[in-house]
């Protein structure tokens, strides 16, 4: 085979666009991605409040692109508050700053001009029919937003993965509810709707891939500064569901979700029905995945409820690797 042809057979990288609300393991997805060109073409960064406040996500995935040595990808601020709900934030977990256990600061470059609604409208109303994959590792808000005014932009995207929902597994902001959904439901409502194919990495699988101290030595070893943040940033941050939920390790949620865009092998589940609850009470927020066809309604998501989480550590450590 010649070297032309050999490089004309070579799957082309991901055209991807990261939402994301940095929060301590959206960090951990970011460097994940960063670290990976040959697989994902990070076309930009867009930010949203969640774990906590706008300045904070925009400052932090900033902040990630530094660390990354990504400072040729653009970051835009997008939506300050939710749909229709009064904002929540998860300082508790993440800390007031959103990533704890490493010391933050002004990164050395800014957001880029414009905001990340604009961006997602022109981007994917500009894009060859379903061309880019949106990651979405917090609520749905600037997509929801985006839809809401150009709702024909839905042609751009090839697939919108979301790190969001529950259901075997249980909530961690209510008993039902996954935090990224219940932040915004009716946003998560909007993306359903919009006819977009959606896969979901829930709480289901991202509760398996959980860290050890094997793990977390094995992630020191790489011995690089990126590998050390990410211990750092690990150390304090899984405590908190470790406790809450008696695990022998904590989950690392967004970056099992970039793991899936790299080797989707490592992952299993299959093709559902899936609602969004937005009705005010205890629900609100759950999504209702109907696993065994109850409803007899048509698929509309896959959603993911397995995973190596071995593999997943595997790849971690291999790609931080890569970084400074």
């Amino acid at each position: 085979m010649s070297l032309l042809t050999a490089k004309s057979a070579q799957v082309a990288p991901i055209q991807l666009i990261i939402d994301t609300d940095p929060g301590a393991d959206d960090v951990v997805a970011l460097l994940l991605a960063m670290a990976s060109p040959d697989e994902l073409n990070i076309l930009a960064i867009t930010t949203v409040a969640g774990n906590v406040r706008l300045g904070k996500t925009s400052r932090n995935a900033c902040l990630a692109r530094e660390w990354g040595g990504r400072e040729d990808i653009p970051v835009y601020a997008g939506a300050s508050r939710p749909l229709l709900r009064a904002p929540v934030y998860a300082a508790d977990i993440h800390g007031e700053e959103g990533v704890p256990g490493v010391a933050v600061y002004e990164p050395r470059l800014g957001l880029a001009a414009g905001g990340a609604v604009q961006y997602l409208i022109d981007m994917l109303g500009n894009a060859e029919s379903r061309s880019i994959t949106v990651a979405m590792l917090g609520p749905q808000t600037n997509l929801a937003l985006a839809l809401i005014q150009a709702p024909e932009i839905a042609r751009g995207i090839k697939d919108v993965v979301v790190m969001g929902g529950t259901h075997f597994n249980g909530g961690n902001i209510t008993p039902v509810a996954e935090f990224n959904v219940f932040a915004d439901p009716e946003a998560a409502e909007v993306v359903l709707s919009s006819g977009v194919k959606l896969t979901y990495l829930p709480l289901d699988v991202t509760h398996k891939v959980l860290t050890s101290e094997a793990r977390l030595q094995q992630l020191a070893a790489v011995g690089n500064a990126a590998s050390a943040r990410v211990v750092d940033i690990l150390d304090a941050y899984v405590t908190a569901d470790m406790a809450r939920y008696g695990l022998p390790g904590g989950p690392v949620h967004d970056a099992s979700m970039i793991a899936y865009l790299l080797k989707p092998e490592l992952f299993s589940g299959r093709q559902i029905h899936m609602q969004v609850d937005s009705r005010e009470g205890p629900t609100y927020g759950q999504t209702i995945a109907d696993w065994h066809d109850a409803l007899g309604q048509p698929a509309n998501v896959m959603w993911i409820n397995s995973a190596d989480a071995q593999g997943f550590f595997d790849l971690l450590s291999t790609r931080l690797g890569r970084l400074a």
